[in-house]
């Protein structure tokens, strides 16, 4: 006996599941809740028919349940673009019931605005880099906290103190002769800063070693300018260089492409858009900043810019928007070049659990 082919819709909670799951017709064969746990889920779908695909809307934790899902059964699990899910709803009421309809009919329909489900490693990843931005922030806060201490009390810093920071200046800190009450205040900032430096460079320690069995982070360290740090962040965020399908893509992708603001015969822009990982564009504008100074083709591309009257900060994004259309290149041959050396070898290639890679 032949199963009836299905779609289904899953609108994911932290502790329930929406399940919809529709036939080829539409008729919905079942739309209820379920508490989040992947053998009820299951039990639910499985004997409605053979699962075409699954949509899960993107969200926290989703990507994760999805994975664990497809793991699992087997079944193409896709994550569905929230704000482009929540345009394309034809009524203006919203409910669990009718997110789960929806995503189960744009999978029927083959409609469903995909995002693309990174594999475990490159997600936890991302948690690990985000760890460290984090730690790198408070690090700065403290710093900003501790400078306007000493703003605050009127104290200069001596000459012999060196550079902020450096050994000298964090031992005159330390030895700063202050009452027992500003004294334990500036002790407890300099414990607060030691604190997140050490685990800022337990984080860093982490990186190297994963740094040291990815191939990709390997080859982004070995374009000039890109350090441990920025080559991890490329390679958490973008995961593949090759589920774009241009450069141009890519660098909308990370926020570095003008924005049109265009209106009946008025043409202009409007700043870059706003899209993207502030990590990774930030990240990419110093970047840019440092190719600008030390690297020929890029300085020149700067001075160009800034000699037909872009201003400086224009000049800089322009810069960041080329090199990473040049990256994306370097970075796509590089892995075209793998695959085929895996085909080679007759390796297996294991393909992301969501299908196709598709760009947010």
């Amino acid at each position: 006996m032949n199963r009836v082919p299905v779609y289904v819709g899953l609108d994911y909670h932290s502790k329930s599941v929406q399940v919809c799951v529709m036939d080829q017709a539409g008729k919905v064969l079942c739309n209820r809740r379920q508490e989040s746990s992947l053998p009820g889920v299951i039990s639910i779908i499985e004997p409605l028919g053979d699962v075409q695909r699954v949509a899960i809307e993107a969200c926290s934790g989703a990507a994760d349940f999805g994975d664990h899902l497809h793991r699992a059964v087997g079944w193409k699990v896709s994550l569905a673009h929230a704000g482009i899910v929540s345009r394309m709803r034809s009524s203006i009421d919203k409910s669990d019931n009718g997110d789960a309809r929806v995503l189960a009919d744009l999978c029927r329909t083959n409609f469903l605005p995909e995002v693309w489900l990174p594999p475990q490693e490159i997600r936890e990843l991302r948690a690990l880099v985000m760890r460290r931005h984090q730690r790198t922030e408070a690090m700065q806060h403290c710093k900003q906290r501790i400078r306007a201490f000493l703003r605050d009390k009127r104290l200069a810093v001596p000459g012999e103190a060196g550079r902020p920071w450096t050994i000298a200046y964090m031992t005159w800190l330390t030895h700063l002769e202050l009452s027992p009450m500003l004294r334990l205040v500036l002790d407890d900032l300099l414990a607060d800063h030691e604190t997140l430096r050490r685990a800022r460079e337990a984080l860093d320690r982490m990186l190297k070693a994963i740094a040291q069995r990815d191939t990709h982070i390997q080859r982004l360290m070995e374009i000039k300018g890109v350090g441990l740090v920025t080559a991890c962040i490329l390679r958490a965020v973008i995961g593949r260089f090759d589920r774009f399908r241009n450069a141009k893509q890519f660098s909308r992708y990370c926020g570095l492409t003008p924005r049109n603001a265009s209106s009946g015969e008025r043409v202009a822009d409007a700043g870059i858009v706003r899209a993207g990982s502030p990590v990774l564009k930030t990240m990419l504008i110093q970047v840019a900043h440092r190719a600008a100074r030390y690297e020929g083709r890029w300085r020149e591309v700067f001075r160009s810019l800034v000699g037909r009257g872009k201003p400086a900060c224009v000049a800089i994004v322009a810069v960041a928007n080329r090199w990473c259309r040049s990256t994306w290149h370097e970075l796509k041959t590089f892995e075209q070049e793998m695959n085929r050396q895996r085909t080679l070898t007759g390796e297996e290639q294991k393909p992301p659990s969501g299908g196709e890679p598709l760009a947010a």
